[in-house]
């Protein structure tokens, strides 16, 4: 995405969660949590990676992309397609994306990666003018 900016990568916080997995202090049932909400996002609105899962290794992941901003009203909170948030970063003046991992096998998922998107301008939240 061409105007990503304020970038936070959660990889360090993955890894330690899946060290504790490997070596047993955390259950597999814990991490394997995924909503049905978030898996129909997979289903419809994900982009496979070329990673496969690393608890279940049965199949690759999924990213879902899930947007939140006040300028997005009604949408704040839904999955997007990659398509979708190059659209959105171009009539938005600021949102946040939050990217999450999810395995659709195993319910595996974890927030991976956010950033922020959009034209950088502010869109006045009403069109009165001072005055009126």
């Amino acid at each position: 995405m061409r105007n990503q900016r304020q970038v936070v990568d959660y990889a360090l916080q993955r890894r330690a969660l899946l060290a504790e997995v490997y070596s047993g202090r955390v259950s597999t049932m814990d991490v394997c949590d995924a909503t049905p909400y978030l898996l129909r996002a997979a289903k419809f609105h994900g982009q496979p990676s070329k990673s496969s899962c690393p608890v279940c290794r049965k199949e690759a992941l999924t990213l879902v992309s899930w947007v939140y901003g006040d300028e997005l009203k009604h949408v704040a909170g839904s999955a997007r397609a990659p398509e979708e948030l190059e659209r959105m970063a171009n009539l938005f003046g600021e949102f946040t994306v939050y990217v999450v991992e999810v395995c659709r096998s195993c319910g595996w998922n974890h927030l991976v990666q956010s950033y922020v998107l959009g034209t950088g301008t502010t869109h006045p939240h009403s069109r009165r003018t001072a005055g009126q």
